[in-house]
């Protein structure tokens, strides 16, 4: 039995291993920044949809934290189950050290998520125990049921992580964070609207460095590519070409986000900064969840007025 005395010497002793800003539980203390969980279903989903504008809050003080909902373990053509499912959860956390963030990878298989009453509890005790302000994930309409089921798990915490008597384990959170979709180019039920979209310039090259970590999607191919396709890419033994090759599938990818949202980028850059952009991450305002003015959304994206 520990009595009150010992107590509280086994708390002043901990109180003096943990660095500043964090509590006995482990958590970080609020201290003024935003809180920021993006949802993706496999590990660089996240990292891809997100990974810069991220890595813009991370270098603002902000926190951020990159979830992959299943752990990826089918998720190559030549290898699977434990040992993928651990090779791509040490990708994912080698992309969030380099971006400057936090990452968590979910025991869930790949290819098997389901819009269950665990799952959401699963998702609802994510984004309160990071007492986020802003959620990012997939629509509920995509090419793969792991995406989906994640848009829609997202879609049904988003009213319970303000009820009390829903997971009581974990405290409700006080406010509805902001909820928002990442990109896609799906057309129907109707094609993704960028409410918003980033400049991710200044970080385009960190986020393009980043994404060389995940080794297993993009030099090995994934889950549909093969050897003479893996044989493509560059080696290990070559980690500029390795970088070059990233660079050129994102030049592509990036550019023509600024240029298909630059409507959006204009809207909250203005005109001339608008124009300029190169490479843009772009994000749709879910109509769940608490629905921002120009102002909170300048307010959570504190990029916009930044002077160049």
């Amino acid at each position: 039995m520990i009595f009150p005395k010992q107590l509280a010497v086994c708390l002043m002793i901990v109180g003096a291993i943990l660095p500043a800003g964090f509590s006995c539980a482990g958590e970080k203390a609020d201290d003024g920044k935003l809180r920021i969980i993006c949802f993706g279903a496999h590990p660089d989903d996240a990292e891809y949809r997100c990974g810069g504008v991220g890595a813009m809050w991370a270098k603002l003080g902000h926190h951020v934290k990159l979830v992959s909902v299943t752990n990826g373990d089918i998720g190559h053509w030549n290898m699977s189950g434990g040992a993928l499912a651990k090779r791509r959860t040490a990708e994912s956390a080698e992309v969030a050290k380099r971006l400057g963030v936090t990452s968590e990878v979910l025991d869930i298989h790949d290819g098997e998520l389901m819009p269950t009453l665990e799952n959401r509890r699963t998702i609802t005790r994510l984004i309160r125990d990071w007492k986020a302000d802003i959620v990012i994930a997939h629509r509920p309409w995509d090419y793969h049921p792991d995406h989906r089921y994640v848009g829609v798990l997202v879609q049904d915490a988003a009213f319970m992580v303000t009820v009390p008597f829903f997971c009581p384990d974990t405290p409700a959170l006080k406010k509805n964070p902001v909820f928002l979709y990442a990109s896609d180019r799906f057309k129907k039920p109707y094609p993704f609207e960028a409410d918003i979209a980033v400049s991710i310039d200044d970080v385009f090259e960190k986020k393009v460095e980043a994404l060389t970590a995940l080794e297993s999607q993009i030099f090995e191919g994934g889950a549909l590519s093969n050897a003479e396709r893996m044989a493509k890419s560059p080696p290990a033994s070559q980690p500029e070409l390795r970088k070059a090759f990233v660079r050129k599938g994102w030049e592509r990818r990036a550019g023509a986000e600024a240029n298909k949202y630059r409507a959006a980028l204009v809207k909250w850059y203005g005109d001339e900064r608008g124009k300029k952009v190169k490479y843009a991450e772009a994000f749709e305002i879910c109509e769940y969840g608490r629905q921002p003015s120009a102002a909170d959304i300048k307010k959570l994206f504190p990029f916009f007025d930044e002077k160049k």
